[in-house]
């Protein structure tokens, strides 16, 4: 008895500790599904989802971008993505004949191809951005497989788009680039991302347990959005005459980094054009677009050679218009001399001397000026004209620091212009201390704008300044943003930052420039019939792009036209031109300058004014002579402005020369041809180069020759043949037309 009271003791001793297990066991159960259920709900139904749903992103279409006339600059195109539902094959032979057509027409790996048709999913890439005449092989393809093999339900493509941009290289620098997956890296590209990129679509998928995808009837597609479009303030064809002859002039005179030409609205602040040559295409932004750089990477051992292919990609893609500082040079003697003007501290008949060179105070170096022999006495306007450096010492002195700097930070030099493109980078004036930086030989050096730095576009801004009133506006090259129906979205206004200057002050100034093209070192601006003002700048970089020292200078040209009701101001700037040529600002930038305006101001409807002097030196247009009586194609002739030869004993005219439509200076003589003549004269061309205004004419008086004339006018002293347009030696007949450009003395600064 006693044994079985023991064993039943243990039974229920066993009994209840199973119960609490079993209790304990459901209490713990219950407990975590408790806590799945009210704290981990919303992640688990989250998992959940994601177990069930495969989802695949749509690319947006990204926003066009327009200039100023709604040319196109930049659109994304259609291409398309090469997708196979693998689930659907059934048979290692369907599997074998998808990869093998595939990999052919898309010319693509066939094993990747193949494995990836053994994928147990009904979505898989094959190819990304293919063009259109590829998709429609590949949905042949599709329909010849369905035919043959009865394969069906495996390939389907989907649209993408890819970045285009019309003219390649054109604009570069302003317009940026794209990366691999559509979004913006550089220009208004990247600036502008977060309108042109739109809002990517979603596809989505069902799966099974087996997370396999089901078949399409059980997907859902949320369309993509398609991106804003931008309007520039960009206009095509000014750009196209700016990048021509900056290209021109860096290949003329084998500038070393680059050079841009910036135009700018100046009652606006909108930019109409931005050539920053020597860049890339952005259709191909990774490849080094400068052939001489890549051969020089090439030679480079291959350890070293992919540092310097990404050294050389962001050079090329660095906007030297707003991310490089330079030294201004006398370009920035404008400014000095609005300075002292506002401050009252100068006259009309106040005059500066230049014995040469100038010692801004005592114990002091003297600093010489490019006219080793002086300038003599000279009122500003004079010296503004002779670039004179010992003239703009004694107003930097005049100013004293702390009004030349407050002047400096009033055209907007201390700060970014605000422009809405990237890396702008900030000025540097000696040691970007302001006034505490600066000692009194910096202020003498800084009055004609050397030893401290400021971008190209800050330069231009004050320029601007000057032209319009005495306004500092901030530039921009965006004018509009719209949707794709066209409805504006954003538009850009306007804005002044501050008054920089009196409007009588900035009318004394552009005056003096004006002058300064007429008669002054700024000559190779001057375009007959239009009132031109301009400042030349050669500055001494001091230090290279490594920061050692260097010889090397920067050539630039920035002006302002029509003078007596400014529209636009335009920057040249070509930095380390080949000293053996030439590196003034006068000989390297102006012909620039100045060919760039000879064909922007006729496209502006801006109307040449001739003054009387130039009147009697217009070139005109020759009529058709030939067929009229002899008398009467004299008369005709003669009311022309133009004097005539005759060659032959006929009484009709039967040729003439120059031909009809010709262009031929005013006075100048035609050969008017009658029956009878057995030979026509002719003439070896003679060699302009170097030759004065008056030397060019008298030899091509003794050649018998018609010469037009084009470039600065200048005096006699100042002006010289730079090119023409008939190769010296060639046999041309009498009075033929031959073009001489001159430009002003290259040693003038």
């Amino acid at each position: 008895m006693a044994k079985k009271g023991a064993a039943a003791k243990l039974w229920h001793r066993s009994i209840i500790l199973l119960i609490i297990i079993i209790v304990l066991g459901f209490g713990v159960v219950a407990v975590r599904l408790l806590y799945l259920q009210t704290y981990m709900s919303e992640e688990l139904q989250q998992k959940a989802v994601e177990q069930q749903l495969a989802d695949t992103t749509l690319s947006a279409k990204r926003g066009s971008i327009y200039d100023r006339n709604g040319n196109i600059l930049a659109q994304s195109v259609t291409v398309w993505n090469i997708v196979i539902a693998p689930a659907n094959l059934e048979t290692d032979k369907e599997r074998q004949i998808v990869a093998k057509g595939l990999s052919e027409i898309l010319e693509v790996d066939r094993d990747e191809v193949y494995e990836k048709t053994k994928q147990n999913s009904y979505y898989a890439v094959i190819k990304r951005k293919v063009e259109t005449d590829k998709k429609d092989e590949v949905l042949k393809f599709a329909s010849k497989i369905y035919e043959e093999n009865d394969i069906s339900g495996v390939i389907s493509t989907l649209e993408d788009y890819d970045r285009f941009y019309t003219h390649d290289n054109f604009a570069a620098d302003l317009l940026g680039f794209v990366g691999s997956d559509g979004q913006g890296l550089a220009g208004v590209e990247y600036q502008y991302d977060d309108y042109l990129k739109g809002k990517s679509g979603r596809l989505v998928v069902a799966q099974n347990a087996l997370g396999t995808e089901m078949p399409y009837q059980y997907e859902q597609k949320v369309d993509a959005a398609d991106g804003y479009n931008l309007t520039l303030t960009i206009d095509e064809n000014i750009q196209s005459i700016m990048e021509k002859y900056v290209r021109e002039t860096i290949k003329e005179f084998n500038v070393a980094n680059r050079g841009c030409a910036i135009m700018m609205n100046v009652k606006t602040g909108a930019i109409l054009g931005f050539a920053c040559e020597g860049s890339f295409n952005p259709n191909d932004p990774f490849t080094i677009a400068d052939e001489k750089t890549q051969k020089e990477i090439d030679k480079l051992p291959e350890n070293k050679q992919d540092e310097a292919i990404v050294k050389a990609q962001t050079t090329q893609w660095r906007n030297k218009g707003v991310s490089d500082t330079y030294v201004p040079g006398s370009v920035f003697k404008m400014v000095t001399a609005s300075s002292v003007l506002s401050e009252g501290l100068v006259k009309d008949d106040t005059t500066f001397n230049c014995t040469g060179s100038y010692s801004p105070y005592e114990g002091a170096s003297p600093i010489p000026c490019w006219e080793t022999s002086g300038h003599g006495t000279q009122s500003i306007e004079a010296a503004l004209c002779n670039s004179c450096n010992p003239a703009f010492m004694q107003m930097g002195f005049m100013l004293g620091r702390e009004k030349f700097y407050e002047y400096y930070v009033a055209f907007g030099m201390s700060e970014k212009t605000g422009i809405d493109l990237p890396g702008e980078s900030d000025d540097y004036f000696f040691n970007n201390d302001g006034i505490n930086g600066m000692t009194l030989m910096d202020l003498a050096v800084a009055s004609f704008g050397q030893n401290f730095k400021i971008t190209p576009i800050q330069m231009l801004t004050a320029c601007s300044a000057i032209a319009n009133g005495g306004n500092l506006m901030q530039p921009f090259v965006v004018s509009q943003i719209s949707d794709k129906d066209g409805n504006v979205v954003k538009s850009t206004e306007p804005v002044v930052k501050r008054q920089a200057i009196s409007s009588d002050v900035a009318k004394k100034i552009c005056s003096m420039l004006e002058q300064n093209v007429v008669s002054g070192c700024a000559t190779n601006g001057y375009i007959a019939g239009y009132r031109i003002g301009a400042k030349t700048g050669t500055s001494q970089k001091i230090v290279d792009e490594n920061g050692e020292a260097t010889d090397d200078y920067i050539a630039s040209f920035c002006g302002i036209a029509p003078c007596d009701d400014p529209e636009i101001a335009l920057l040249c700037y070509f930095d380390t031109p080949d000293p053996k040529i030439n590196y003034y600002g006068s000989g390297v930038a102006g012909p620039c300058f100045r060919n760039i305006l000879n064909e922007v101001l006729p496209y502006l409807g801006i109307e040449k004014v001739y003054s009387d002097d130039e009147s009697e030196n217009i070139d005109v247009t020759t009529k058709a002579y030939t067929g009229m009586k002899l008398n009467a194609a004299q008369s005709q002739v003669t009311s022309d402005g133009l004097k005539y030869e005759v060659v032959g004993n006929g009484k009709t005219v039967v040729a003439q020369n120059p031909a009809a439509y010709s262009t031929i200076p005013n006075n100048g003589t035609v050969v008017l041809y009658t029956e009878g003549i057995t030979s026509k004269k002719t003439v070896n061309v003679p060699d302009f180069s170097n030759c004065t205004l008056s030397e060019a004419n008298e030899l091509a008086a003794e050649y018998n020759l018609n010469l037009c004339v084009k470039g600065s006018r200048g005096t006699d002293g100042t002006s010289y043949a730079k090119s023409q347009s008939l190769k010296a030696g060639s046999q041309v007949e009498e009075y033929s037309v031959i073009t001489v450009t001159f430009n002003q003395d290259n040693s003038i600064m």
